[in-house]
C-alpha cells in the first residue's frame, strides 16, 4: 500500500516546477507554429537521385527568404520529396512560385525536379483555425466536468470534475512541451494528440473515482475520504499501469516505424502522445484524486477556523 495522499505535496511540487520550466522555456525561446496556425505557404517538390536539404534551403532562401526544408518519401511509390515551408507571411504569389521552381530546376538539373503540391494559408485564417482548436479543447474539458459531476454526484461530483480539469491542463502542457523542446511546429497533430490524451487521462481518473464510490458503499460513509482515495488508487494501480504500458508499446512501435521510413507527420503525433500518456498516468494517479482530497479537507476545515 503506497500512501499517495500523504505524498501529495511532493507530487504538487514536482508538477509545479515542471510547469514553470515548460512555460518559462516557451516565453524565452518562443513557440514554433506551423503554417496551419501561423499562415504561409508550403511547396512540395518530387525529385530523383540524391538531394541535399541544406542545398535546397540555400536556394529557396535566396528566392523567398527564410524557409524550412523537410525531406519525405512515399512508402508505397518510393518517390522522394522535399517540402519547402515559408511560414509567418502572406501566401506566395504566382510569380514567386515560378521563380522558386525555376531556381530549383536550374540548381538541381540532374534531379528531375517537379512541383507536386502547393498549399497557401492566410495568416488571419490560420489564427482563426488555432482559436477554434483551442475552443474545441476547452469544450471537451467542460463536457468531461459535467459528465464526472453527474456520474459521481453521490460522492461530490463537481469538485471531483474540477480537479480533473486541473490535471488535464497538466497533461496538455506536457504535450505542448514535447512540441516545444523538440522544436516541432504546432500543427493539427498537436490538437489531435491533445484531444486523445484528454480522453485517455480522464478514463484512468474515472476508474479511480469509480473505485472510490464503490469503496464508500462497502466501507461506509464514516471512512475518511483520504483513506478511501488512497485504497482506491492502490486497488486500481496495477490496471492503470498495465494499460499505460500496453499503450506505450504501441506508440513506441509507431515511432520506430516513423523514424525508419522518415514519416515526420506520424512521428510528430506519436512521440508527443508518449509524453502525454506518461503525464496522463501521473496526473490520474498522483494529482487529480489528491487535489480532490485537499479541496474537500480545506472546505471541511473552514467552519472550524471561523468558530
Amino acid at each position: 500500500m503506497i500512501n499517495f495522499v500523504k505524498k501529495s505535496k511532493w507530487f504538487y511540487s514536482i508538477a509545479a516546477v515542471c510547469m514553470v520550466v515548460i512555460l518559462g522555456t516557451a516565453i524565452l525561446f518562443g513557440v514554433p507554429m506551423d503554417i496551419q496556425f501561423k499562415g504561409g505557404s508550403m511547396i512540395t517538390y518530387s525529385y530523383t537521385g540524391e538531394l541535399s536539404s541544406s542545398a535546397v534551403e540555400d536556394v529557396a532562401q535566396s528566392v523567398v527568404g527564410n524557409v524550412s526544408v523537410q525531406e519525405s518519401q512515399d512508402v508505397s511509390s518510393g518517390v522522394n520529396s522535399v517540402v519547402i515551408t515559408v511560414a509567418g507571411s502572406g501566401s506566395l504569389t504566382n510569380e514567386m512560385h515560378e521563380q522558386l521552381t525555376q531556381a530549383m530546376e536550374e540548381n538541381f538539373p540532374e534531379n528531375n525536379i517537379k512541383i507536386e503540391e502547393t498549399d497557401n494559408v492566410d495568416p488571419t485564417m490560420g489564427r482563426e483555425f488555432f482559436t477554434k482548436c483551442l475552443v474545441a479543447i476547452a469544450l471537451a474539458s467542460l463536457l468531461m466536468v459535467i459528465y464526472i459531476a453527474f456520474r459521481f454526484r453521490k460522492i461530490g461530483g463537481w469538485p471531483a470534475g474540477a480537479m480533473c480539469v486541473i490535471a488535464l491542463v497538466h497533461d496538455v502542457i506536457w504535450v505542448f512541451a514535447a512540441f516545444l523542446f523538440l522544436r516541432i511546429p504546432l500543427n493539427d497533430n498537436f490538437i489531435a494528440a491533445t484531444l486523445t490524451i484528454l480522453g485517455y487521462s480522464i478514463n484512468n481518473t474515472i476508474v479511480i473515482y469509480d473505485r472510490v464510490r464503490e469503496n464508500k458503499r462497502l466501507l461506509g460513509g464514516s471512512t475518511p475520504l483520504d483513506q478511501l482515495v488512497n485504497v482506491s488508487i492502490n486497488q486500481t494501480l496495477k490496471r492503470n499501469t498495465m494499460t499505460t504500458i500496453a499503450t506505450m508499446i504501441a506508440l513506441i512501435t509507431l515511432c520506430v516505424v516513423a523514424v525508419v521510413y522518415q514519416l515526420d507527420s506520424i512521428l510528430s503525433f506519436a512521440f508527443p502522445m508518449i509524453v502525454g500518456v506518461t503525464a496522463g498516468f501521473f496526473s490520474s494517479v498522483c494529482l487529480a484524486p489528491e487535489l480532490w482530497v485537499s479541496w474537500k479537507e480545506r472546505k471541511s476545515a473552514r467552519p472550524k477556523k471561523a468558530s
